[in-house]
C-alpha cells in the first residue's frame, strides 16, 4: 500500500516562499510520475506541476510557471514543490498525487494515490 504524506504548508505573506514536501512510502515506481494539485474553497481540484519518476521531465500549469519548481530527491521517495513569489490566488489545499502509469496528466482521476493535503494561505 502506497502512502503519501505532505508537509510544509502554512501562512505566508504575498511575495513570500514556501517549500512543500511529499514523502512516499510503501513501494517504488519505475514509470509514471508524481504531481501536485491544489484545491481552493468552492473550486475544483486543479493541476499545478508534475515530475516523472526518472526526474527527467517536468510540467507546470501556466499560472505557476516561473514561480514554482517541482523536484525530487535522488532516492525518488520525496517530491518537493518550491513556491516563490506567492500570490493570494495560490491559497488552497495542496495535494500530492502519484500515478503508476501516467505522467503529467491534469486529470485527477488518472492518479492512483493521494496524500491528505496541506494548507497554504497567502495573505495580502
Amino acid at each position: 500500500q502506497v502512502q503519501l504524506e505532505e508537509s510544509g504548508g502554512g501562512l505566508v505573506q504575498v511575495g513570500g516562499s514556501l517549500r512543500l514536501s511529499c514523502a512516499a512510502s510503501g513501494t517504488t515506481f519505475s514509470s509514471g510520475g508524481m504531481a501536485w494539485f491544489r484545491q481552493a474553497p468552492g473550486k475544483e481540484r486543479e493541476f499545478v506541476a508534475a515530475i516523472r519518476y526518472t526526474g527527467i521531465s517536468l510540467h507546470y500549469d501556466d499560472s505557476v510557471k516561473g514561480r514554482f519548481t517541482i523536484s525530487r530527491d535522488s532516492a525518488k521517495s520525496t517530491v518537493f514543490l518550491q513556491m516563490n513569489r506567492l500570490k493570494p490566488e495560490d491559497t488552497a489545499v495542496y495535494y500530492c498525487a502519484a500515478s503508476i502509469n501516467t505522467y503529467g496528466s491534469r486529470r485527477p482521476d488518472l492518479y492512483d494515490y493521494w496524500g491528505q493535503g496541506t494548507q497554504v494561505t497567502v495573505s495580502s
